[in-house]
């Protein structure tokens, strides 16, 4: 290996990484990856999206086992939540993935360095050195063609605080050896209401600090006001325009201290503390000062194609400046930058065509602009809206909160957006996608069988409901 000259090395193993080199592969490049974990599939696999949609799923059986009877089933009155049964099928949706990852790298014929990857500077002579330090602090040198920066992000900690067994990240808060009985949530992005939705329906008693004046703050204010209502019912204790937030550890846990709202100071006991404000982009040590990349914040900038200043490198996933930090986003990187390596055809992203999911209970998904970006570009707005109460399906899983709602353009009906929080979400939002990037209109979606009874027709009726004609309300 040590004269071997790869087409392509991808530094990082995550989504982004792993679909990149894959995908290079596929076209014919030599392809290597390079990844500082013990296992391939980064954060999302190893410590975001899979583990916490495992736990989240666990916690929506949880949730109708608890009225079983209502259903039909009898004799589950007693059930009792097994924290370490929780924890281990977690852990066995990790262990199957990272395992299938391995047997991609040996199908896809993909060189695999363990170790932490660090440039030694721009090409010479067309060929880029990339020093790979292992853990048992040897470092090897792969050398290839061009380079694809993937080596994703870390949870950002508030001033003065290290993570520990009390004040926790995504990362420690899936390590938890027993169920808390309270939690204080610091941020209300997907991370901290998914990970309320989590705990709350386990039986955790959990309080959420936002310091913006409202949850989940990216998506369309209308989804906002109705999660909030919906968390609100099922008694998670939401706190907005918050500031001043100070943790004190003790015996029993933390005391989390505020000044709400109305400027007056507020405490509350915890036995674990969850901090989820947001991402920083993992570039510290990546040798970026050895070339002609400057980073902002930490964060590669790049142009529509992820090249970034330094030619024939490349940056995709999290470390992307301007990009939200989605793993299909950066795999979706991963796929484009793959295909321009290899002369072949590619797409570049468009930042409007990006579908955000949050998987809490009900579930949020979103694509396009809200009401407020469309009206602040100038479209004339028209807009329609349908309540899951009307769809039968919605009926049938017990799942009637929430609604859809269309933002469209009134001049020639073209759709701008759609956000959802209810049954289902973050499946049926891959419709409205398709629909955007088709620059599809209202008067075409209404015309588009959906089959019946399912969850997805009630975009139908979303749709018509632009019109005024919805069926089913």
């Amino acid at each position: 290996m040590a004269d071997t000259i790869f087409d392509v090395v991808v530094v990082g193993g995550g989504p982004a990484g792993y679909t990149c080199a894959i995908r290079a592969s596929q076209y014919g490049l030599k392809a290597a990856l390079i990844d500082a974990n013990d296992r391939l599939g980064g954060t999302c696999l190893l410590w975001g999206c899979i583990p916490t949609k495992a736990m989240l799923f666990t916690a929506e059986i949880w949730d109708h086992l608890k009225h079983a009877d209502k259903y039909g089933i009898d004799g589950v009155a007693e059930a009792k939540l097994n924290w370490k049964n929780v924890v281990a099928r977690k852990d066995d949706v990790i262990m199957r993935h990272t395992k299938g990852l391995d047997f991609l790298m040996k199908k896809n014929k993909i060189a695999t360095f363990k170790g932490f990857g660090k440039l030694t500077g721009g090409a010479k002579d067309g060929v880029f050195s990339v020093d790979v330090k292992g853990a048992d602090g040897k470092t090897q040198t792969v050398k290839a063609r061009k380079v694809v920066l993937a080596t994703g992000s870390d949870a950002r900690m508030l001033p003065g605080y290290t993570a520990d067994e009390t004040i926790l990240t995504n990362i420690e808060i899936l390590k938890i050896p027993e169920m808390p009985k309270s939690l204080v949530i610091i941020g209300s992005g997907a991370v901290g209401v998914e990970f309320a939705s989590i705990f709350k329906s386990f039986g955790a008693e959990v309080t959420i600090l936002e310091m913006l004046p409202r949850v989940v703050p990216v998506e369309d204010e209308e989804i906002s006001k109705e999660l909030l209502r919906l968390y609100k019912k099922r008694g998670i204790d939401v706190n907005l325009s918050i500031k001043d937030t100070k943790i004190e550890k003790n015996k029993d846990g933390a005391l989390v201290s505020w000044t709400d709202a109305n400027g007056k100071p507020q405490t509350k006991q915890a036995e674990k503390v969850l901090v989820a404000v947001g991402r920083s982009p993992r570039t510290a040590d990546l040798g970026l000062d050895r070339t002609n990349i400057k980073p902002d914040r930490g964060f590669v900038m790049t142009n529509e194609w992820m090249e970034t200043t330094e030619p024939g490198i490349y940056a995709i996933g999290d470390i992307v400046g301007g990009m939200p930090q989605l793993a299909h986003v950066g795999s979706m990187a991963g796929l484009v930058v793959a295909a321009r390596m290899a002369g072949k055809y590619a797409k570049a992203i468009n930042r409007q065509r990006i579908p955000g999911c949050t998987y809490t209970d009900p579930q949020i998904a979103s694509v396009g602009l809200t009401e407020t970006q469309a009206k602040e570009k100038g479209f004339q707005v028209k807009v329609g809206k349908f309540p899951f109460v009307g769809n039968s399906k919605a009926t049938i899983l017990d799942a009637h909160d929430g609604f859809i709602k269309v933002v469209t353009d009134a001049k020639y009906g073209e759709i701008l957006g759609v956000h959802i929080i209810g049954p289902f979400a973050t499946e049926i939002i891959a419709e409205c996608v398709t629909a955007l990037e088709l620059e599809a209109t209202v008067e075409e979606m209404m015309f588009t069988i959906h089959a019946h009874p399912t969850v997805a027709e009630a975009l139908l009726d979303a749709f018509s409901s632009v019109q005024g004609m919805p069926i089913n309300v």
